[in-house]
């Protein structure tokens, strides 16, 4: 079997940013994935899954609530490996156009106050495993990312 485009990237050399993870095309429409990459893979800890199932909570909402792209949401959840995550927007975009997107959603999970989205029973299968700080502190962490990335934490390098 072929190794698959993500298996490709060399995640030794991979830091924290926002990346084109691919490009699909579906009849006229360009579907783009986008790799956010929270954490240094291999060098730094995972993310833990608490974190990251209020990550995903909190993040959906935002994105499905956005004023500008609520519409071209096609989904957004986390990376097996628990480094970032993934969205996927419908339309041809390179990393540096949601850049801003990325971070006001960031900041929105950072400053979360409240009871989490989704956060019962009969919304969730797995209502229990959240952790609002630390979601709230690395997600506070990826902000400072995003506020000072450069152009390798935008375009994969080899």
């Amino acid at each position: 079997m072929e190794k698959i485009a993500s298996f490709t990237v060399n995640h030794l050399n991979l830091l924290p940013g926002v990346y084109v993870s691919r490009k699909d095309h579906i009849g006229a429409e360009t579907l783009t994935t986008f790799d956010l990459r929270m954490t240094r893979p291999n060098f730094e800890p995972v993310l833990n899954t608490a974190e990251v199932h209020t990550i995903e909570h909190l993040g959906a909402t935002f994105l499905r609530n956005h004023p500008e792209y609520k519409e071209k949401i096609v989904y957004f959840g986390p990376m097996g490996c628990r480094t970032g995550f993934y969205l996927i927007l419908a339309g041809d975009y390179e990393s540096k156009d949601v850049v801003e997107l990325i971070k006001e959603m960031y900041v929105f999970c950072r400053d979360f106050e409240g009871e989490v989205p989704g956060q019962a029973a009969r919304d969730c299968g797995n209502y229990l495993d959240m952790n609002l700080p630390m979601a709230k502190y690395v997600s506070g962490k990826y902000v400072e990312v995003l506020e000072n990335i450069k152009d390798n934490q935008l375009v994969y390098q080899p």
